[in-house]
């Protein structure tokens, strides 16, 4: 069975570490306190759950999810990542991350900063607007009537035909993006964080306004 890293054990990582775990993956998980603060969540999880350094989840990990603040998405090493499908759940709160000028100044997106950073691996935006827990309560059988759609943003094809396949097994419908225009769904926008459709989430996008 595949192996996933992630890399950061907040809301979202935490969440997809049950989901994948749930669904048969093997998850090799960290945060940057050390492996032995993350014994109550493996506990709790189960046999298919390892807690690791950063290092060790980026290597363990067929695919890996990068779950930091942006602020601390440059602190995580790029090598063994080299050649990987990365999954980007970053968002910018500037309250956290502090002010980043090409992101005020709508210069770059969150997506495009992190496949900068990891310029040998295949980014893909993803998870980034659903509140955690809805990743566990939201999910649906393909092809029912109001199934809930997430964006996949990349610029590399087989990363965005990678999270189409991902979502569908976890219960959602995916609406494509170039990183380009992946600001369309970053935070304030008008499908940033609500229950939407495929066909709604598109409406949404198409009325984002940068």
């Amino acid at each position: 069975m595949t192996t996933v890293g992630i890399i950061g054990a907040g809301h979202i990582g935490s969440t997809l570490a049950e989901a994948l775990s749930t669904h048969g993956y093997d998850v090799v998980i960290s945060n940057s306190r050390g492996p032995e603060t993350l014994a109550p969540l493996v506990e709790r999880l189960g046999d298919r759950v390892r807690a690791a350094t950063a290092d060790g989840a980026a290597e363990a990990g067929e695919w890996v999810v990068v779950t930091v603040p942006l602020k601390n998405v440059t602190d995580i090493p790029t090598t063994p990542l080299a050649g990987k499908i990365v999954v980007d759940t970053n968002n910018y709160y500037w309250e956290r991350d502090g002010r980043i000028a090409v992101l005020d100044e709508k210069r770059t997106t969150t997506t495009r900063m992190v496949q900068d950073h990891f310029a040998e691996a295949k980014v893909v935006k993803g998870f980034n607007h659903i509140p955690s827990a809805e990743i566990l309560t939201d999910a649906a059988e393909a092809g029912a009537p109001d199934r809930r759609a997430l964006v996949a943003a990349s610029d590399h094809p087989e990363a965005t035909a990678f999270l189409t396949a991902l979502y569908d097994e976890l219960g959602f419908d995916t609406v494509a993006l170039e990183v380009s225009e992946s600001w369309r769904i970053e935070r304030d926008q008008p499908g940033y964080g609500i229950r939407l459709t495929a066909d709604q989430l598109r409406e949404k996008l198409a009325a984002a306004e940068r």
